[in-house]
């Protein structure tokens, strides 16, 4: 869900994001900027959940010894 926010900036500072970002590309702008700073995304829970998917795991392992396979066909 989106809230929207008002802010206040230096007109100078308006000014440039608009010439550089675009108008309508602000909010996306400044969002990507600041979520890493105030979002914890958590990549181990992430990762564990990952691996509980059975199907997806078995898929990635079948990729992953293709790719070993193509290593030995390399000229050295």
């Amino acid at each position: 869900m989106q809230k929207r926010m008002t802010i206040t900036m230096d007109e100078a500072v308006y000014e440039g994001l608009v010439r550089v970002i675009g108008r309508r590309k602000i909010s996306s702008f400044l969002e990507g900027l600041a979520r890493p700073h105030v979002v914890s995304d958590d990549l181990a829970e992430s990762y564990k959940a990952m691996a509980k998917d059975t199907v997806r795991e078995a898929a990635a392992m079948e990729w992953c010894e293709a790719l070993v396979g193509d290593v030995t066909h390399v000229a050295r």
